[in-house]
């Protein structure tokens, strides 16, 4: 009798668990999944948004996308920022972290904001500062011109290499603070008494760093490289606001150029739109599974 009114007891406990979860289940369906299925279903069809039909092969926008130079383009300039940027990125944000988790600094309220303090910048905002920053008439011109560096005011935004520096420039700006925090958090967790351990033993503050510090951060290396691979490859503002892809679309990035297909003048594509919004999703799906594999610490 008490084996069987425990199984009662354990089924409206399960019952009541899924009557709770419907409800959150059915929104992220209906809200996430449900978009993407017609999202994959548009990426086999052509023609206006007005007008559009199945495809001729199904796959026909995906393997448009790998004969398109401009896509492909876009797809060479994002992985640019991506192996650039990301890792200078990270290493100024474990060294930052690493200089403000001193117990014995002072001002480290003050310091911690000022870094911090660029996240807090509207992405558009930001964008026209650097904009304004670095352009021929601007602020950075001026001051290399002044101190002899420049013979003549260059235009930085007008140059594909430079322009693409200063796209890599804004996001360092913008985004170390950002993983900072993250690196701060986890330093917070690791035990003291494990660096008083090591200086007894006679390790140096760079020894200590790479055989403590680093491998006790393993997870959250792990989880803002995923995230810097995943914002990276969905890189839109900078592009738009900075450069708007130029010059001659030399610094354009893939959902830059997923916008201007869906939306550019005289486009309106929305298949294929959909067909290359799906192979950024596959890509941030793979990196972040090898990074998930490559951080994996479990036997």
């Amino acid at each position: 009798m008490k084996k069987r009114k425990a199984m009662n007891v354990t089924a409206k406990q399960k019952r009541a668990g899924w009557i709770f979860l419907a409800p959150a289940s059915l929104l992220i369906f209906v809200m996430s999944f449900w978009p993407m299925i017609q999202a994959l279903l548009m990426a086999m069809k052509t023609g206006s948004s007005a007008n559009m039909q199945w495809a001729s092969p199904l796959t026909y926008n995906f393997t448009r996308m790998f004969k398109d130079q401009l896509f492909l383009r876009s797809v060479s300039n994002t992985f640019l920022y991506l192996l650039i940027q990301v890792p200078i990125m990270l290493i100024f944000a474990m060294l930052l972290a690493q200089l403000l988790n001193n117990k014995d600094l002072k001002f480290k309220g003050l310091f911690r904001t000022c870094v911090f303090l660029p996240c807090a910048t509207s992405l558009v905002s930001y964008a026209l500062i650097f904009k304004s920053l670095f352009a021929t008439q601007g602020l950075i011109n001026s001051v290399l011109v002044k101190i002899g560096i420049l013979q003549e005011n260059f235009n930085f935004l007008g140059t594909a290499s430079t322009a693409k520096i200063v796209i890599i420039l804004a996001l360092l700006w913008r985004w170390t603070g950002y993983n900072m925090v993250f690196f701060l958090a986890g330093l917070q967790n690791i035990e003291y008494s494990v660096y008083e351990a090591a200086k007894i033993d006679g390790a140096n503050g760079w020894k200590t760093f790479w055989t403590i510090t680093v491998p006790l951060l393993k997870p959250t290396i792990v989880m803002t490289v995923i995230m810097s691979i995943n914002g990276t490859l969905q890189l839109f503002d900078e592009s738009v606001n900075l450069t708007k892809g130029g010059p001659a679309n030399s610094t354009i990035t893939m959902s830059h150029y997923i916008y201007n297909s869906s939306f550019g003048e005289g486009t309106h594509n929305f298949g294929y739109a959909a067909a290359m919004s799906f192979f950024v999703f596959i890509l941030v799906a793979v990196l972040a599974a090898i990074n998930m594999k490559v951080g994996d610490t479990r036997d």
